[in-house]
């Protein structure tokens, strides 16, 4: 299966080669870890890297028997194997969806970098957020805020909670090397660093912490305030009338920022600050100490703020544009000249009332200067003559 034309072969093993069929040789990798499940000598190593390691079976008052998981270092190999499903899903959202509707809407270079990096986007934000919001809400953890702190440290995950952070892990880790085979421009991979570090950090810092109930609330409130940045952002491609929708995102981003910092404060800040098992314990997950407190509410904060300097500052410049522009309008529209008037014989006869006052056919009259039109209205009585 090929996800990309080709043009023109290159060298085996080549830049050129590597990026233009690098979902193919992942590709090629994954179904060689699948075909090792088929035999007993390599089926136990395949399987670290397909399903999720560390389960243990204990025992529920309700429900009996139930599995869960806790991490270890056996997780860095499931996360490698996903971070290959991804970037095969990656180029086949990249062929099948985006290309078709960029040839269709004949974007610039620059606008078509942007499209695709929101669309992408879009797709990841738009899964991301329907699978954690339906977590929260089997897991009962919006029903009962209550439970985001109690019983800490949560060193006992469903299947889908561990799943879910394995693959969060996988697809901002993929983003890597997406730099390098989209050929992104040198100035924009600082910026792609930048947020692409803090979902790295902020992913493996609830799920190393046990703070993984947080963490899918955070999670789900960010991702679904990205979304409709990005939402916005493909329809103001397809139509730059299309701005109303940056004002929705405006409001829904403050609010997010304002709905994480209470959250943070209310769960790590007071919550974890009143329990009763404090301290630090590596065996049993424990990492409820002040000094470990406030390292995570300072790296929220921190993170929170620098987002919403960023956003004023975009606001700010986007309205000094607005206003510049309404500027310009009003000086080219001063400047441009009125539209000659014209009037037909018909009108000149029926308001005039005789042959005496009737005017030549299609005789412009010009608002101008008074010479340009004594010289005109003269032209006018000679040829009429």
């Amino acid at each position: 299966m090929a996800f990309r034309r080709r043009n023109k072969s290159y060298p085996f093993f080549s830049q050129e080669f590597l990026i233009q069929n690098h979902a193919d040789i992942v590709l090629t990798l994954v179904i060689f870890i699948l075909i090792a499940l088929m035999f007993e000598a390599t089926a136990k190593t395949a399987i670290l890297f397909i399903q999720p390691q560390y389960n243990v079976t204990t025992l529920s008052p309700g429900t009996g028997e139930v599995t869960v998981y806790h991490y270890g270092w056996k997780d860095g190999a499931t996360v490698l194997f996903y971070l290959c499903i991804v970037i095969i899903l990656h180029a086949v959202v990249q062929e099948y969806l985006l290309d078709k509707v960029n040839r269709r809407l004949h974007l610039s270079k620059s606008k078509n970098t942007k499209f695709n990096e929101s669309g992408q986007l879009c797709v990841f934000h738009l899964v991301s957020s329907v699978w954690s919001l339906y977590i929260l809400l089997t897991e009962g953890y919006l029903l009962h805020p209550s439970s985001l702190w109690e019983n800490y440290p949560h060193i006992h995950l469903r299947f889908q909670v561990k799943f879910f952070y394995l693959t969060q892990l996988a697809y901002w880790l993929h983003a890597l090397p997406e730099l390098y085979f989209q050929k992104v421009r040198k100035e924009e991979i600082p910026r792609q660093l930048q947020y692409i570090g803090l979902y790295l950090l902020h992913i493996a810092a609830a799920y190393l912490l046990n703070l993984s109930r947080v963490g899918l609330v955070l999670l789900f409130l960010q991702y679904l305030s990205e979304l409709g940045f990005h939402i916005a952002r493909l329809f103001y491609f397809t139509d730059e009338n299309h701005q109303k929708m940056f004002d929705l995102w405006a409001v829904s981003f403050v609010f997010t920022r304002m709905a994480t910092l209470t959250l943070m404060f209310l769960a790590v800040g007071f919550g974890l600050a009143r329990s009763e098992n404090q301290g630090l314990d590596w065996d049993s997950g424990n990492f409820n100490t002040v000094l470990i407190r406030m390292t995570v509410l300072l790296l929220v904060c921190l993170t929170q703020s620098w987002l919403l300097w960023k956003f004023i500052r975009f606001q700010l410049r986007r309205w000094r544009e607005f206003r510049h522009e309404q500027a310009l309008r009003k000086k080219t529209a001063a400047k441009q000249p009125l539209r000659p008037l014209k009037r037909d014989s018909r009108e000149s006869w029926t308001r005039g009332g005789g042959a005496d006052c009737l005017s030549p056919p299609n005789i412009t009259i010009f608002r101008c200067l008074p010479s340009k039109c004594s010289r005109t209205t003269y032209k006018a009585r000679f040829s009429s003559k």
